[in-house]
């Protein structure tokens, strides 16, 4: 069995994760961290990472940046597998991030869904032939009006995927509110809407004459995150120290 700590198990997708992991058979949560104590869990819930006195196979963590820091000293400390799934994170907690993996496994992915990794794999092999043949590539993402950053960093993501693929050669434009002047064929343009309660779609287009090819997800619910955080602490669990992230999941 699977024994699993829950790094912000009181928040939406900690309740979420909590559901998801009750109907595992190889899995349970033994303990939560959380600050705010307004939930009935079946597990004990501790306030810090310090607190905690349950021992576990690996912590999944939907918390957000501010508690990101004591939690990577825990995991450091404990040499306890993480796998982070909070989103904006600082260069100072990345550079924290890559250090703590030295000590211990440490799984970070720009977004925990299945199908947005195998997007990225998928792209990395077809950006080079529509690029060669002259598309252009811009991506579009669309997210709920509580969303502060933009482009989000699943667009950053797909774009780097493209980038990787095609050897670095493009440059990124994020707003051309300010210019007069056609496209570079070498850039990977980004477009953001924010609104309602979408919970997340990307488009990554190549538009090319006369033909258009668009790679597309849509995120119906906040669930194929959590999913893909348990198959993540799944794989991750009696891994040795070092940096790992969905791909590695997905094989």
């Amino acid at each position: 069995m699977i024994r699993v700590i829950l790094h912000g198990c009181n928040g939406v997708m900690g309740q979420v994760v909590t559901a998801m992991v009750a109907e595992e058979k190889d899995m349970e949560i033994v303990a939560g961290i959380d600050l705010y104590d307004v939930q009935k869990n079946d597990y004990p819930v501790f306030k810090t990472p310090a607190d905690c006195s349950v021992e576990g196979d690996v912590i999944i963590d939907f918390s957000n940046a501010k508690a990101v820091d004591a939690l990577l000293a825990f995991v450091e400390e404990k040499k306890i597998p993480v796998v982070l799934c909070t989103t904006g994170l600082s260069e100072e907690q990345l550079a924290a991030l890559e250090k703590t993996a030295k000590e211990a496994a440490v799984l970070k992915s720009a977004n925990m869904s299945i199908g947005v990794n195998l997007l990225f794999k998928i792209l990395k092999e077809a950006s080079p032939v529509l690029a060669e043949a002259g598309f252009d590539i811009e991506i579009l993402e669309k997210h709920h009006r509580r969303k502060v950053d933009a482009p989000s960093g699943t667009a950053i993501a797909l774009a780097d995927a493209v980038n990787e693929g095609c050897s670095g050669a493009y440059h990124y434009t994020f707003d051309r509110s300010e210019r007069r002047e056609k496209r570079d064929p070498k850039e990977i343009g980004f477009a953001a809407v924010r609104g309602g309660t979408i919970v997340g779609e990307h488009d990554v287009i190549f538009a090319g004459t006369d033909e258009v090819v668009t790679f597309s997800h849509q995120a119906s619910s906040r669930a194929i995150f959590a999913r893909g955080a348990v198959a993540a602490a799944r794989f991750l669990a009696g891994k040795p120290a070092g940096r790992y992230d969905m791909q590695d999941v997905i094989g």
